[in-house]
């Protein structure tokens, strides 16, 4: 049952104990119909070779070969696409958190941030991006964490990590393979107390990053289903995901070299 007060809809519902539970979160609300889409366009000038739409709350992967360019369209504004990088041939390498932020000094991902592997070695190159700063601390979201951070009445909520793992079975991988990932639109401010939040997106309709491979690297990303924060503003639209062959460099020359991230690093706090 919904009961409106003061300007704000509370849901209750009954428990398993015979008791009710209130909740101000909206359950189970999917992409709105009439909402403003841009599908948007590649960054990148070249042959498409791939051009996919992934529909809300669903998974998608690929393959990116190395040179070419991945552009990610937020067609519905401040949806938030997951996201995990492997190396093609080798999936034991795959995208490393804090070796991305401590070979370039900086908690956020920008243009120009090379994201590298657990092995230290560039994976892929973000050529091209459209809002002030892109995350990679605040996770995934899931059953078990769904259920512990907004209560019990979420608990049959699937999330990105189911989304990561049902994707991962179609390409030979499993739990053990589910590391620490992008969140390319969602807005994780860094607090000068060193707190973080998930707070309204950056992004709106038809924004855009791209990241260019440095090797032949598999893509996986989930659409975030997650209902329960304002990641989505609380209606999941679709991506787009668009793999160019650039006609010509894109971007950076390339990665920084293999080098410690103590020796000439650049970049500041966040």
């Amino acid at each position: 049952m919904a009961i409106t007060h003061a300007g704000t809809t509370v849901t209750t519902r009954p428990t398993v104990s015979g008791g009710t539970l209130a909740s101000t979160v909206p359950v189970g609300a999917v992409y709105a119909e009439g909402s403003v889409l841009d599908w948007g366009a590649s960054l990148a000038e070249g042959t498409v070779i791939l051009d996919d739409e992934v529909a809300p709350n669903a998974p998608w992967s690929a393959v990116v070969r190395k040179g070419h360019v991945l552009t990610i369209v937020d067609v519905g504004g401040n949806q938030s696409a997951d996201c995990l990088l492997y190396n093609a041939d080798d999936p034991e390498e795959r995208y490393s958190v804090p070796d991305t932020l401590a070979w370039q000094g900086n908690a956020y991902v920008r243009t120009g941030t090379v994201l590298r592997s657990n092995e230290g070695r560039p994976l892929m190159t973000v050529v091209g991006n459209e809002i002030d700063r892109q995350d990679t601390i605040g996770g995934a979201c899931g059953k078990e964490s769904n259920t512990l951070r907004y209560g019990h009445h979420v608990m049959f909520h699937h999330g990105c990590r189911e989304n990561f793992l049902a994707e991962a079975s179609r390409r030979g991988l499993g739990a053990r393979d589910i590391v620490s990932n992008l969140n390319w639109f969602m807005n994780v401010p860094v607090e000068a107390d060193g707190a973080l939040g998930i707070v309204d997106g950056m992004s709106a309709p038809g924004r855009r990053v791209a990241v260019r491979a440095e090797t032949d690297v598999l893509v996986m990303v989930s659409n975030c289903p997650q209902m329960n924060n304002p990641c989505n503003d609380f209606n999941p639209t679709p991506l787009r995901m668009i793999v160019v062959e650039p006609d010509h460099a894109a971007g950076p020359s390339g990665p920084a070299a293999h080098t410690p991230p103590s020796a000439g690093t650049t970049g500041g706090t966040a």
